[in-house]
């Protein structure tokens, strides 16, 4: 596991025997390597991973519409309509990560989050975990974009949030993030 300042999960004892675990590769964004694993009928296979700093992702809501923001994402040459999200840093929870990259990048301050639920992302290849906060009482506050942040903000009333983002083609996250709040019976 990388010790770059953000947080990243540790992981469980393995059930299947790990004979060599190997970092191939190092970027200020992403780490990846493979696992020698002992599989179940004796053979050995590596398992290849990249790991991503733990993220959070935020579905906020204020005045019956949820917060996005719409930015270029240069990976898949698309525009895309997303809630707010960002990295947890080391020794920071979800809510306190969530409040820091909603007023970041949107300008809003959030009086109240909730944890709505952690999940493992894409586990056939990553080691990245994503929590969903869902966070209200926003208040106008700073907005403070990292460098590489182009983003602008929109406000869509709660009850066409979801058909919006599904007329484009929307991120997992993004989808999880409102599927996650309607079914708490929060959006």
């Amino acid at each position: 596991m990388t010790d770059d300042g953000r947080r990243h999960e540790s992981l469980p004892d393995p059930e299947w025997p790990v004979h060599e675990a190997v970092t191939e590769y190092e970027t200020g964004w992403y780490t990846g390597g493979y696992d020698l694993v002992e599989q179940p009928n004796g053979s050995t296979k590596r398992y290849y991973w990249a790991e991503l700093a733990t993220a959070v992702v935020v579905v906020a809501v204020q005045d019956d519409s949820v917060v996005f923001v719409e930015q270029y994402r240069p990976t898949i040459r698309e525009t895309q309509m997303e809630l707010p999200a960002g990295i947890v840093e080391r020794g920071e929870s979800f809510t306190g990560a969530a409040t820091r990259e909603l007023c970041e990048e949107t300008g809003f301050a959030a009086e109240s989050t909730a944890l709505l639920e952690t999940v493992w992302c894409s586990t056939g290849v990553l080691r990245h975990q994503r929590g969903y906060v869902f966070a209200t009482d926003l208040s106008p506050a700073e907005q403070n974009l990292d460098a590489n942040e182009f983003l602008s903000v929109h406000s869509i009333p709660v009850e066409t949030a979801l058909e919006t983002v599904r007329a484009g083609t929307p991120n997992d996250a993004t989808l999880e993030g409102l599927l996650l709040a309607r079914a708490e019976g929060l959006i």
